[in-house]
């Protein structure tokens, strides 16, 4: 064994990232760029070096960008050349603290003023995110459209539907004691519109790039995959919240199968995905340290289709009559019962990824973001189950994990202001280092 690297070393954003302080490339230089980077991986890790960069197969969660920066593309706003689609976690993660958090099935007024200043910052970081990633594409088309041709960057394309939706919802679940019922509404309705349509087209877009442009190498599955699959579920939960505000009739039962249409179509893609990401950690080893905490990742689908069933059954005796109004009820008990105890497991399996990647040197990475969102869906599914079965351990089981959220929210939080201020978080990124062998 090696020495563990230092966390110091492993840079601060959603791959790790460091300054480079080497002198500018000059342009004889940039062309046999891709085979410098070749030369300095082990040997098993190299790519040819003949194949066009974007189909070249990439190891699933390398944020290695495709192409070398073309000179003078960043001297406007250089410091959103490298804000990726990614970014979009930290909005998702903070919105889904106020959102289940006023979910609990607990009596406890007092927090909800947190609940309020949590949903007004989610909604300060949408819109700063969004204003980020317009300049992003704006002066740095270039880069942009690198992320694209990206089999690691790609899938957070999936973000930015799940943080409008998400946004959205919490400003109609907490956001309305503040700028009012009519007003939230209008807002989620926006958002809720605009959120599913990006999400079903990710949903389709970005398994069409990985199969014509990225052409991924055997054995390289990440979680990341999983985020443009799971967008669709977290619209179908949304969605649930928008259905007693249709009139009685066609529109307000359309709307409820829609969802059910899209817990359908982004559960199924979920267990195509599932057995891939499994796969690659049974026979490659763990993920490079950086990317451990995607492990998490996992629990998104679980816990939101949870949540979807759940909150879909409260709202199906309006829109739809018997014996399907029933159906969907005991659905909602009958799947989610069984997928919130594998959401345990593959919990459990995932703190042991990170306590170990931890005591190897993991330091801090945007990544961190990825112990948000999903633990919030199981926070939202436990509390659905605990609504239905009125079981007081599933109650305690939504409070335990939402305190875990809560902690994970503020260490993640406070990393990413500190990489902001000390610019360690727009710097041009450094692919993490593979994990070629395992340890004991």
């Amino acid at each position: 064994m090696g020495r563990r690297p230092h966390a110091k070393n492993r840079g601060m954003a959603i791959f790790p990232q460091t300054r480079s302080t080497a002198p500018p490339t000059r342009p004889a230089e940039t062309a046999p760029a891709a085979d410098r980077r070749t030369a300095d991986r082990p040997t098993a890790d190299r790519r040819p070096a003949d194949r066009p960069a974007e189909s070249r197969p990439a190891e699933a969660g390398s944020a290695e960008p495709p192409s070398a920066e073309a000179p003078g593309a960043s001297v406007r706003l250089p410091s959103l050349r490298h804000i990726g689609p990614n970014w979009y976690a930290c909005v998702m993660g903070t919105a889904i603290v106020a959102s289940a958090g006023a979910g609990l099935p607990v009596d406890a007024p007092g927090p909800r003023a947190a609940f309020v200043l949590v949903w007004a910052l989610s909604a300060v970081l949408l819109l700063a995110v969004l204003a980020a990633r317009a300049g992003h594409w704006l002066h740095h088309r270039d880069q942009a459209r690198a992320h694209l041709l990206d089999p690691a960057v790609a899938p957070f394309y999936g973000c930015l539907s799940m943080a409008l939706t998400a946004v959205g919802g919490a400003t109609l679940t907490v956001g309305a004691d503040v700028v009012g019922a009519r007003a939230a509404l209008a807002a989620d309705v926006v958002l809720y519109v605009a959120g599913t349509l990006v999400g079903l087209v990710a949903a389709v877009a970005v398994p069409y790039l990985m199969v014509v442009r990225h052409r991924p190498a055997p054995g390289t599955a990440s979680p990341v995959w999983l985020l443009p699959l799971v967008a669709p579920m977290v619209s179908a939960t949304q969605g649930a919240l928008l259905v007693p505000h249709l009139a009685p009739g066609q529109g307000r039962e359309a709307l409820l199968l829609a969802c059910y249409a899209m817990f359908g179509l982004s559960l199924l893609a979920t267990l195509v995905m599932l057995p891939l990401v499994f796969a690659r950690l049974v026979h490659h080893g763990p993920l490079p340290l950086a990317l451990t905490p995607t492990l998490f990742l996992v629990l998104g689908p679980l816990g939101q289709s949870t949540t979807a069933v759940n909150q879909l059954a409260d709202v199906a005796p309006g829109a739809v009559g018997d014996p399907y109004a029933a159906a969907f009820g005991a659905f909602a008990v009958l799947y989610g019962v069984p997928v919130m105890g594998f959401a345990l497991l593959w919990l459990a399996l995932a703190i042991a990824m990170v306590v170990r990647a931890a005591r190897n040197g993991m330091g801090f990475a945007m990544t961190w973001w990825a112990f948000t969102f999903p633990v919030g869906t199981c926070v939202t599914g436990a509390a659905g189950l605990a609504r239905h079965t009125g079981l007081s351990a599933l109650t305690w089981l939504s409070v335990a994990l939402y305190v875990f959220l809560v902690v994970a929210w503020a260490a993640a939080g406070a990393h990413t202001v500190r990489g902001l201020v000390s610019g360690a978080l727009t710097a041009a990124p450094v692919p993490p280092r593979p994990a070629t062998a395992r340890t004991t």
